[in-house]
């Protein structure tokens, strides 16, 4: 968290601490936390033209069994294709397991990319950072989100911020790394917006766009006001680059939190019961509906965690053992509300007309092991694993790649996780010889040289 703070401590007529009214964690509500357009064209970074493609991210956190729902393999031993049976689909090209029924019904608008793997170690910090930014995290660089990205290349098309993560960023997943879902080098100032809050509990809210806590009860438009009551007393504050930051992006931040359109984007009593329960009434399938608001509002780029941890809920981190589940656990728990929440998303962007501009994609840190461990469950694998894409340009009903009878390694089209990136950024319509102000200003390329998008899929 950003904290705009100096030595010096003032009181406000209010009783404010001037170092609370600095503190950017109490001041989410005004967007000072937030990427921002203004500060973005005061370093020349924003491309003028608007590109209309959007992006609706989600990551499986925990990792799909590959075999156990988009790549079955049914003529393997009973101790590789495990226990659900393969079933056809709208797709004559696309087989799933029989857990993934709905998936089954839309089949021809998603593809699949059966060939994905990486080289890193086998824990659930390297894969977040590397499907999400191309990149693993070494040598102390950290690569900005490829939202982040979008936000640094294109700036927000209007009050709402650019890149929005929900319903907020992953927790701990065992490890001390970055989990790749902020702006990295790029800088505070294109980090994304984090709901911090579940869509699918009674009376939701946005806590920032609520008036803050720290501020009591004084109205708005006296909040404004309230930087000018504390500029005579903070020089030393002011002299710094985080006021400047501040500076450049206050008016953009008001706006936002006294935006109605805002407001609305985030108001999912808007929506008809019946199409929220067609989601799910559960966090996942809340924010699958919140997403798909978001990106009809202007918001160019939402990330989905389908969950937040693998260690304080039940999620595709199917070890067997407690505190995880099985792979018959994954049947009941997690298959389901995943099924209903995505089949839902894709049917309503159609029924809608988003789907051609927007691109949703699925993604995981990795497979898991071809063969079902003792504990009735599956362990971490990322020699080979399946994503998918659907609209944003994508054909639909494909499947690009191959895995082994076994599936244990690509045995076709070996795809890595910079060409997965490299895919979203073609759908946005981003050249990938871009490059970045990487660390101490050098450029650095959009995507590693050598990598390029998964053509087949479009």
């Amino acid at each position: 968290m950003l904290q705009l703070t100096s030595r010096a401590k003032s009181v406000t007529c209010d009783g404010m601490v001037r170092r609370d009214f600095l503190q950017v964690g109490a001041l989410g509500a005004l967007g000072l936390s937030l990427p921002h357009l203004l500060a973005a064209q005061a370093q020349g970074a924003v491309a003028d033209n608007h590109d209309e493609r959007s992006v609706i991210m989600i990551f499986n956190l925990g990792a799909p069994s590959q075999m156990d729902t988009f790549d079955p393999k049914p003529d393997a031993p009973a101790e590789v294709r495990g226990p659900f049976k393969p079933i056809a689909t709208k797709s004559p090209d696309i087989q799933l397991t029989e857990i993934l029924p709905k998936h089954a019904e839309i089949a021809d608008k998603f593809s699949l990319v059966r060939s994905c793997y990486h080289t890193a170690a086998a824990v659930h910090d390297t894969g977040h950072q590397m499907l999400q930014t191309g990149r693993l995290f070494t040598g102390g660089v950290n690569t900005p989100h490829a939202g982040c990205v979008l936000e640094y290349l294109r700036g927000r098309k209007t009050d709402l911020p650019a890149h929005v993560i929900l319903p907020e960023p992953m927790g701990n997943t065992g490890g001390n790394l970055p989990h790749g879902q902020d702006a990295g080098f790029l800088g505070k100032a294109f980090d994304p917006f984090a709901l911090m809050a579940d869509p699918s509990t009674p009376n939701f809210q946005v806590p920032d766009l609520l008036p803050p806590k720290e501020i009591g009860q004084a109205r708005l438009e006296r909040r404004r006001r309230l930087r000018q009551i504390v500029e005579g007393t903070m020089r030393n504050f002011e002299a710094s680059e985080s006021a400047k930051l501040m500076d450049a992006n206050f008016e953009s931040a008001y706006r936002m939190i006294t935006s109605p359109a805002a407001r609305d984007a985030f108001d999912l009593t808007k929506e008809p019961p019946a199409l929220r329960e067609r989601y799910g009434m559960n966090r996942f399938g809340q924010s699958c509906l919140l997403a798909r608001r978001l990106i009809e509002a202007g918001v160019r780029f939402v990330t989905v965690n389908t969950f937040l941890t693998v260690f304080n809920e039940i999620t595709w981190d199917i070890h067997g053992s407690k505190p995880f589940t099985s792979i018959e656990g994954m049947k009941e728990i997690v298959a389901p509300m995943y099924d209903q929440a995505y089949s839902a998303l894709i049917t309503d962007l159609v029924d809608r007309g988003l789907l051609d501009n927007t691109l949703v994609c699925n993604l995981a840190e990795f497979g898991r092991t071809p063969r079902v461990n003792p504990a009735g469950g599956r362990d971490h694998w990322p020699q080979c694993f399946t994503v998918y894409f659907a609209g944003g340009g994508v054909q639909g009903g494909r499947v690009v790649g191959r895995s082994d009878p076994n599936g244990a390694y690509p045995a076709e089209r070996p795809t890595p996780p910079s060409e997965v990136v490299a895919t979203i950024y073609r759908s946005l319509g981003l050249d990938l010889e871009t490059t970045l102000p990487g660390p101490a200003g050098r450029p650095f390329p959009l995507v590693d040289f050598g990598a390029h998008a998964i053509d087949e899929l479009f």
